[in-house]
């Protein structure tokens, strides 16, 4: 049994995607398509742009997305698609790109709810005020304790569970920085602030969970061809009523991605096909259940690899 899980904010690089777009017009047309929606040159930025620029959550949104789209297409075009998947799953944003993939929402809605999503996490919190970071070597259950004992009447949550060995806390910087303190007291490896620009996934996100349920209500959203997995209750939900209120739920809610993992694990998934940029979650996936065989599917040579 095999699932298609897209990547999060992180995985950007510069000239993610030109091969895919350069070998496919499959994959070339995604790339249109973003800018067409946008009313930008979106791909420009991705291929030849600055990495800050790219960076920014409001340009990466919409870039990840399209470059997983990109390879999804190009998958297509070798007769690889949906139909060998059970499931699908998306790390944070990568929900929407997941959610697009299996037909759930349009190629151009997914790319102007992710640039309206990442704008508003920027705007939800003044730069500075926030901050993430990654505990490494504690579980989710010592990391609640550790961000609650650090919140001191701040905001400090457990925002991604990512692993046995990494969870990310999200909230107030002050607090935050104390819970990378008493983290390392309690045993972590190591307690590592991230390069992030907002605290994502905490209740500091609130207005942009506001903006989200507005700019939900104007799409449409249909029954995907194959069941999410959605981040924020680690379980499959294919009711388009239900997928509509956990994409708000989600912009504050905590990315369940171990549970997540594992609950395919549970279904009989063996094999995850991670499509788009990076290998992140298939490193994060071997870290939870070594018995899942992972294949990171983001350029022409990954395919070619499939077909052999």
């Amino acid at each position: 049994m095999r699932a298609f899980v897209f990547p999060g904010q992180g995985a950007q690089t510069i000239g993610m995607g030109k091969a895919l777009a350069d070998a496919y017009p499959q994959a070339a047309q995604v790339f249109q398509e973003v800018d067409d929606a946008l009313g930008e040159k979106l791909s420009t930025l991705i291929w030849e742009g600055d990495a800050d620029a790219l960076t920014l959550t409001a340009n990466a949104q919409p870039a990840l997305m399209a470059t997983s789209i990109a390879a999804m297409r190009a998958l297509a075009a070798e007769g690889f698609d949906l139909q060998g998947a059970s499931f699908v799953a998306g790390h944070s944003l990568g929900e929407y790109s997941a959610l697009c993939a299996a037909g759930a929402l349009s190629l151009a809605d997914t790319a102007r709810l992710l640039r309206r999503r990442g704008t508003a996490m920027q705007e939800a919190v003044p730069v500075g005020v926030g901050a993430m970071a990654a505990l490494l070597g504690l579980d989710l259950a010592t990391v609640k304790e550790v961000a609650q004992e650090a919140a001191q009447g701040e905001i400090c949550q457990a925002a991604n569970d990512n692993d046995p060995a990494q969870v990310v806390v999200s909230g107030h910087r002050g607090a935050v920085e104390r819970a990378c303190e008493i983290a390392k007291a309690r045993g972590a490896k190591r307690a590592v602030i991230l390069p992030v620009s907002a605290p994502f996934h905490c209740a500091l996100m609130e207005p942009a969970a506001h903006v989200m349920a507005e700019a939900l209500d104007d799409v449409d959203i249909a029954q995907p061809g194959v069941p999410l997995i959605a981040n924020v209750t680690a379980t499959a939900v294919d009711d388009p009523t239900l997928i509509r209120a956990l994409l708000v739920d989600q912009v504050t809610g905590a990315v369940r991605w171990r549970e997540s993992v594992s609950f395919m694990a549970a279904q009989g998934v063996t094999e995850v096909w991670e499509i788009g940029a990076g290998k992140a979650l298939s490193g994060m996936i071997r870290r939870i259940d070594k018995s899942i065989a992972c294949k990171a599917v983001g350029t022409p040579d990954d395919i070619a690899a499939l077909k052999e």
